[in-house]
């Protein structure tokens, strides 16, 4: 379906991203975690709000690719990585061959042995496996997306359009069950809602690193919204981002400074290029930034792992 977004010169300046870091650093309270800095392997702490809401309407807004530093050289990476997992991806292997090339530190021989996993195997508690192939008591596997698409064309008033990337018996932690996943899903719970001819989406997210994480995920859900606007023949309308725990590393914080101290330009837009029949078809090389002014790179920003 063709559509049109609002020019560039005439899109308003949004602070959703400023906000949230500031909001974290003043009202969030610190809690310990597992993880250590990726460079000195000392043992890190988050500071943490509970319940966080952020919601754009790309056509009018652009796509919210921040602006506060420049992501220009990964973004592509967030999109393979989505659409990697949509494809079925579980392994780091499948991961780049979809151009996704950052899941190493988390599946380290040592991390994948813990979990009973073959090294570079997130494992079939995974995003790839839930989505694409969530395992049912027959032994037979169910496509999500493929079913979801399916259930949208066939019936769009309904309001339970809904893609979960859980698989519980995989991710739970106890004295009965053994985790089989290197990193639980942090984000992935999707619902889709049609209104007349326009696809709203909401992604919900139960852990979020701030300055890390989400600026790739911001990126990769307004892709997934384009393309399955694309592919239902509808308008993309809203993305909401819901958030249980976002969270900023203590090896983080002094870069959240800076960030809030960044001045913001409006957000770009994300152009998607190439038209397919299939979701399944989409990948990083469909999508172009256009009008994308952001800050200087920002070097060095340390990880949790």
């Amino acid at each position: 379906m063709n559509y049109e977004y609002k020019p560039y010169e005439k899109r308003q300046v949004l602070e959703q991203y400023k906000a949230l870091l500031k909001d974290i650093l003043e009202n969030g309270q610190d809690n310990p975690c597992a993880m250590v800095d990726n460079v000195t392997g000392e043992p890190l702490f988050t500071r943490e709000r509970f319940g966080v809401v952020s919601r754009f309407n790309i056509l009018e807004d652009g796509a919210p690719i921040i602006t506060e530093r420049d992501i220009s050289g990964f973004y592509k990476s967030a999109i393979a990585e989505l659409f990697g997992f949509i494809n079925g991806a579980h392994t780091d292997e499948e991961l780049r061959k979809y151009g996704c090339k950052f899941w190493g530190p988390w599946v380290t021989e040592k991390k994948c042995q813990k979990r009973g996993l073959e090294q570079g195997d997130i494992g079939p508690g995974s995003y790839g496996s839930a989505f694409h192939d969530f395992p049912l008591p027959d032994g037979n596997s169910f496509n999500q997306f493929q079913e979801i698409i399916k259930q949208m064309k066939e019936r769009p008033e309904l309001k339970a359009h809904f893609i979960s990337p859980w698989i519980p018996y995989y991710t739970i932690r106890n004295k009965d069950y053994k985790q089989k996943v290197t990193v639980v899903p942090c984000h992935g719970w999707i619902h889709f809602n049609i209104i007349k001819d326009r696809l709203n989406m909401t992604m919900f997210q139960r852990s979020c690193d701030t300055v890390v994480g989400l600026p790739s995920n911001w990126t990769q859900y307004s892709a997934l919204l384009l393309a399955m606007s694309d592919v239902m023949n509808l308008v993309p309308g809203e993305f909401v981002h819901m958030i249980s725990n976002a969270h900023i590393y203590s090896n983080s914080m002094d870069v959240a400074e800076e960030l809030i101290n960044r001045k913001t330009n409006p957000f770009p837009t994300l152009k998607l290029v190439k038209k397919h029949e299939s979701i399944f078809e989409y990948g990083k090389d469909d999508f172009e930034l256009e009008d994308y002014h952001p800050q200087d790179k920002i070097k060095n920003i340390r990880l949790g792992v």
